[in-house]
């Protein structure tokens, strides 16, 4: 279905809570193939992001805000009043975005693999990427991508889960790909340290190996919402949602089964 531009898919029970599952840089709501068949007590929207997948690309230079204020359309279009907020990366940046302008509308969030502040050195890494994708798409960041989101065994082995992610990010059109990639780079900073501190019960989970949005980043995300949970898979990088669903989905689900009774 498609609301102004966005395509998205609700299902699941009428009656249930909501869960919305945001994606994130330069895939599509087809990233969360492995989690919704564990949240069928739900009702879950998923959709894709301004300029991603089946959505109408962006007007000028999209912000975080931009990304925040979708959701509150969509949600409004559906008429849902409140809902968890699961978001993946850039998702989790758009997912605490959100939060943060829509507190009474939020009942839960997960923040999964996502930015916090920057080193100096990691924010040159990733402007480096955005000029990349800026001179020459997708295509340039693409394979380091797969290095960096997926452990070795699973480079080696799953040249079908390979295929696929890679399928998803040269998808898209470079100068969208770009304008995007700059809120992944420069958004961070909007949402860092909120005031008032977000209140809504919070779990904040990356992997061990995930260079780019590590241990480091989801403890400091844990530090600033009070009584948030903090969960890091041993092992496992950037897209453990795909490489190992069950390690992500587990945790996840019994969080909101808990915290959405």
């Amino acid at each position: 279905m498609i609301h102004q531009g966005t395509a998205y898919d609700l299902t699941g029970p009428e009656d249930a809570p909501v869960v919305a599952l945001i994606h994130g840089l330069g895939l599509t709501r087809a990233v969360w193939q492995w989690l919704i068949p564990d949240l069928t007590k739900f009702r879950v929207l998923t959709y894709d992001l301004i300029g991603h997948g089946e959505t109408a690309p962006p007007e000028g230079d999209p912000t975080l805000k931009d990304l925040s204020d979708q959701l509150a359309d969509l949600l409004d279009h559906l008429q849902i009043e409140r809902a968890a907020i699961v978001g993946f990366s850039l998702g989790g940046m758009v997912a605490r975005r959100f939060a943060q302008d829509h507190r009474d509308r939020t009942t839960a969030l997960v923040v999964l693999h996502s930015a916090h502040t920057r080193s100096e050195k990691q924010q040159s890494a990733i402007l480096y990427r955005v000029d990349q994708a800026r001179d020459h798409g997708p295509e340039a960041t693409v394979e380091l991508a797969l290095q960096r989101w997926y452990t070795e065994e699973a480079q080696a082995t799953r040249p079908d889960l390979m295929d696929l992610t890679r399928h998803w990010v040269l998808a898209n059109k470079r100068e969208v790909y770009v304008k995007l990639y700059r809120i992944l780079a420069h958004g961070v900073e909007e949402i860092v340290a909120p005031s008032p501190p977000l209140t809504v019960p919070t779990l904040v989970l990356t992997g061990d190996e995930d260079t780019g949005n590590g241990p480091e980043m989801s403890m400091a995300i844990a530090e600033e919402i009070p009584r948030a949970r903090l969960v890091i898979l041993k092992g496992l990088r950037h897209m453990a949602l795909a490489e190992a669903p069950q390690a992500v989905n587990r945790p996840v689900v019994d969080f909101l089964t808990e915290v959405l009774r």
